[in-house]
C-alpha cells in the first residue's frame, strides 16, 4: 500500500504530484497545509479560479451541501471545481461510509481536499485513497530537513542563510514553519539582495528586545549574578510580560539541563563517566551552544541540577493557581531565579553536589 507523501516532498515538485478527485492534507503543521492548498488551487483552477473555488468549516457543513457544490459546473479553472473541507475531522467521522462510497466514483471534474489533523491508517478510507487518492502528511520536519528547509526557503527570499545561523533560528523561535518563514523574510531584508544572513544578525533581529531581555536574565542567573537577573525579570513585567510566559521560554532550556544531569548520573551508576558535553549533546543543546551551556551546567552542580524537573513543576502549578496573582507569581518567578543563581560547590568531571 503506498505511503502518504510528506508535504515537503509534495511543495518542492508539486507537478510530480497531480491532483486527484480526493485530496487529504493531514498532520498539525499549519504553514504546510497552507502552502500546499496553494499549490492544489493553483493546479487546478489557476488564478482565474475564485468562482470556482469552494469553502466549508468541517464542524458544521453537511454533506449534501459538499456534495452539491462538488456536482456544481465549474465556470472557470479549466472546468474543474476545487471543494475545501477545513477542520474536517468531525466531518469525516459523521459522513466516512458516504466519503468511502465518493472515493469509489468521484466527479471527474472536481476536486475535493479534505483538511484534518488525524489521519489513521487502519481504516477503509485511509486505504482506499491510498491507491486512488492523494494523501499528504503537513508535519514538523525532523532537525536536518529542518535546517534544509530554512537555507532553501532563505534562497527564496534572496539571501544566503549561514549553517551557524539557522542553529540560532531554531533555537530562537517556537517550531512553527509559519514562523521561522516570518524571521527568515524580516532577515532577509536585513541581509539585502543576495546578502547572508549571519547568527549574529539572528540573534540581533530574532524576538525583539522582550527574547532578548529573557535570555539575558537565564543567562545572569545560571552565571550566578543573582542581581542583574532579577533586574532584567523588573523589565519585562514592567514591561507587561506575563510571568507564565516567560517560565514557559525558559522551561525548556532548564529541562535540558536537569536532563543533561541525570545522564551523568545514570553513566555513573554503570560504572562509566561522561563528559559534560557529551551529556549536553545528548540532551539536546545544539552544537553552537555548547561553550555556553557547559560553564552554565558546572555553576548549577549536581544538586540544584537534579532538583530542576521539581523546582519547574513546583513554579509551574503555583503560577496557574494560589500564585497566579501579579505580585505573588513575581516571587514565584525570583525564588527560582534566586535558586539558579546561588553559588554551588563546581563540577569537574559530572555535576557536582
Amino acid at each position: 500500500m503506498p505511503k502518504p507523501l510528506d508535504a515537503l516532498d509534495y511543495l518542492s515538485h508539486p507537478k510530480k504530484y497531480p491532483a486527484v478527485p480526493v485530496c487529504v492534507l493531514f498532520g498539525d503543521e499549519a504553514y504546510l497545509k497552507r502552502q500546499t492548498l496553494l499549490a492544489l488551487r493553483e493546479e487546478v483552477l489557476g488564478e482565474e479560479g475564485e468562482f470556482s473555488l469552494g469553502r466549508f468549516d468541517g464542524d458544521e457543513v453537511p454533506w449534501r451541501e459538499v456534495s452539491d457544490e462538488l456536482s456544481t459546473v465549474a465556470l472557470f479553472g479549466g472546468g474543474k471545481r476545487l471543494v475545501v473541507v477545513e477542520d474536517g475531522d468531525d466531518f469525516v467521522s459523521r459522513n466516512r461510509s458516504l466519503l468511502e462510497d465518493y472515493a469509489a466514483r468521484p466527479k471527474s471534474t472536481a476536486v475535493l481536499v479534505l483538511e484534518v489533523k488525524s489521519w489513521p491508517s487502519n481504516t477503509r478510507l485511509f486505504k482506499a485513497l491510498a491507491e486512488s487518492g492523494l494523501q499528504i502528511e503537513c508535519k514538523f520536519p525532523a532537525p536536518a530537513r529542518l535546517l534544509k528547509w530554512l537555507a532553501s526557503q532563505a534562497q527564496t527570499h534572496d539571501a544566503r542563510l549561514d549553517p551557524a545561523a539557522a542553529e540560532t533560528l531554531v533555537e530562537a523561535v517556537e517550531p512553527d514553519l509559519g514562523l521561522f518563514d516570518q524571521e527568515l523574510t524580516k532577515l532577509a531584508a536585513l541581509a539585502g539582495s543576495g546578502g547572508t544572513i549571519t547568527a549574529a544578525m539572528v540573534h540581533e533581529a530574532v524576538g525583539g528586545w522582550r527574547t532578548r531581555t529573557t535570555w539575558e536574565m537565564l543567562d545572569a542567573a545560571l552565571a550566578g549574578n543573582t542581581a542583574a537577573a532579577l533586574v532584567q525579570l523588573d523589565r519585562l513585567l514592567a514591561a507587561g510580560e506575563v510571568p507564565i510566559a516567560l517560565l514557559g521560554q525558559i522551561a525548556s532550556t532548564l529541562r535540558r539541563f536537569a536532563a543533561a544531569t541525570r545522564r551523568v548520573e545514570q553513566a555513573e551508576r554503570a560504572g562509566r563517566r561522561i563528559s559534560l558535553r557529551q551529556a549536553l549533546e545528548e540532551a539536546g543543546f545544539k552544537p553552537f551552544v555548547l561553550s555556553r551551556a557547559e560553564p552554565q551546567l558546572r555553576q548549577l552542580g549536581r544538586v540544584r541540577g537534579s532538583n530542576l524537573y521539581r523546582w519547574l513543576l513546583e513554579a509551574d502549578l503555583a503560577l496557574k493557581g494560589s500564585n497566579s496573582a501579579p505580585a505573588r507569581a513575581r516571587l514565584v518567578l525570583e525564588e527560582l531565579l534566586v535558586r539558579l543563581s546561588a553559588r554551588s560547590p563546581s563540577l569537574a568531571g559530572g555535576p557536582a553536589g
